[in-house]
């Protein structure tokens, strides 16, 4: 492998802050998040289920929620219903872009478990996934957004209790609250 294939794939990997979550565009969000954005929380949120899980390496889930859209870097994000009438080949363009990589069957394991969700940290990473969206549709909700059912649709794809827990408390959550009391809270002393 030689410095050429990791500096295209790094920039290729950079092409995740241009592509937005399509299918917010259908609620009527003019901007929404980008790929890049969406990962990096879910790959947050996926530390936290996973010691919530009592996972024994939560750091392989966040390296799954790290590259688990990278595929949408030749792809695009294709949202539910441009799905209906497309197909695109994910697992194709994940191994062309991994192709010379010396570490690309690693990167393809952690992209396949949370695809196939056949172990318990592609469940949880998947489930981080899914739940990174959920907290967006919130977010969206309190601004004025018709979300439709999308919480309560969220629920059935989850398979973690922890994933479960979280959203049954997010869908009354106020995305605001996290700021209040700040302002005054622990002011220090300036010393001289």
């Amino acid at each position: 492998m030689n410095a050429k294939d990791l500096i295209n794939i790094i920039f290729e990997w950079g092409q995740l802050r241009r592509i937005k979550h399509e299918g917010w565009r259908l609620l009527g969000v003019d901007h929404p998040d980008s790929v890049a954005e969406h990962s990096l929380r879910a790959a947050q949120i996926g530390y936290v289920l996973a010691k919530m899980e009592k996972y024994e390496n939560p750091h392989e889930i966040v390296s799954m929620c790290v590259f688990h859209d990278m595929g949408e870097c030749r792809l695009g994000d294709i949202h539910k219903i441009a799905n209906r009438y497309v197909e695109a080949d994910e697992r194709r363009a994940v191994k062309e872009q991994l192709r010379n990589l010396d570490f690309s069957d690693e990167l393809m394991s952690l992209w396949e478990q949370v695809e196939e969700r056949n172990t318990i940290a592609g469940n949880i990473a998947k489930d981080a996934d899914l739940l990174e969206m959920a907290f967006m549709a919130r977010e969206l909700q309190v601004r004025g957004y018709d979300i439709g059912e999308w919480l309560e649709n969220t629920d059935k794809y989850l398979v973690t209790d922890s994933a479960r827990l979280l959203l049954e408390d997010l869908k009354t959550a106020n995305p605001l609250d996290w700021f209040k009391g700040l302002k005054h809270f622990g002011k220090m002393k300036k010393t001289g």
